[in-house]
């Protein structure tokens, strides 16, 4: 869940940054003598890597609003000191500061953690989860999630995400500028065609170049399984990820809307495999079984 706010995010503040400096004709300043190669790569990294900047440090209140998650300020009721508890047990075992817990209303069990830095982050659970996973189970996932923060892994996501960023924004200023002169026989500057074309590339790269970043998410879900079972122990990390893989296979409790938040049925072929943000559970079963924790 995490992954694709950030990505979501991500791509719209590219997307509004790009639309907002063409208005104020940046993009014609850089192409006045034709396109400057090393101006518009010089462009296309500070900006790419102010849109994963800004997508970062928005990460846990664009998580919060989305998910509609409720953030426990004063525990009300025995489960919920239990969730606060654990979660000040294992960020303090990880050495992290304490992150905010929250409780965001979905059937389907699920979680996710977010934020800027390992001292600032968010660890969300669902009432489904609450509901359905014993305590050991709950104790692991939110190990789980722990160790995403305490690996760093939004930090790197957006260090990748802004390489990506600047990929596709000069790319997809080339390709713009590459359309405007061959096809449209524009000569002089840019025409409309360089706007329209280099927009629609931005969205389509950006697409396909967040395979990179679902890529590293799926490497990383190993390494947070692992963080899992040292935190919680690895039978109940099994016993979670065993759960999360029975409900799957359930249609009524994990429909296929809900398989792009990684809780996938098993493994997919082809491209549709590239977009995959976990691996299968079953090859996540397979590795922790195998680990040398």
């Amino acid at each position: 869940m995490r992954i694709l706010l950030f990505l979501a995010t991500n791509l719209a503040v590219i997307i509004v940054a790009s639309i907002t400096l063409r208005l104020l004709g940046v993009d014609s300043y850089l192409a006045q003598n034709g396109l400057q190669y090393a101006s518009l790569l010089a462009f296309a990294a500070v900006f790419g890597f102010a849109g994963a900047i800004v997508s970062l440090l928005i990460s846990k209140p664009m998580a919060k609003w989305s998910t509609k998650a409720k953030v426990i300020d004063s525990p009300r009721t025995p489960a919920e000191r239990w969730l606060v508890d654990t979660v000040a047990e294992l960020a303090k075992n990880a050495g992290i500061g304490m992150p905010e817990v929250a409780i965001f209303p979905a059937s389907q069990s699920n979680a996710f953690a977010t934020g800027w830095n390992k001292n600032d982050s968010l660890v969300a659970v669902s009432e489904g989860l609450l509901h359905r996973f014993n305590k050991d189970e709950i104790r692991a996932v939110l190990g789980h999630e722990i160790g995403h923060v305490a690996n760093g892994d939004m930090v790197t996501l957006a260090l990748i995400q802004g390489v990506v960023n600047t990929f596709v924004i000069f790319a997809s200023r080339v390709i713009g500028s590459f359309v405007d002169r061959v096809v449209f026989k524009n000569e002089s500057g840019h025409g409309i065609g360089f706007f329209v074309v280099s927009i629609v590339a931005e969205i389509v790269l950006g697409i396909l170049a967040s395979t990179i970043v679902f890529w590293f998410s799926r490497r990383r879900e190993f390494r947070a399984d692992i963080a899992g079972a040292q935190l919680a122990g690895r039978s109940a990390m099994i016993s979670a990820l065993a759960r999360l893989k029975q409900e799957s296979e359930v249609p009524d409790q994990m429909p296929d809307s809900l398989q792009a938040f990684g809780i996938n049925r098993g493994a997919r072929a082809g491209l549709s495999a590239l977009f995959m943000t976990h691996p299968p559970l079953e090859s996540r079963i397979e590795a922790l079984q195998k680990a040398n924790l």
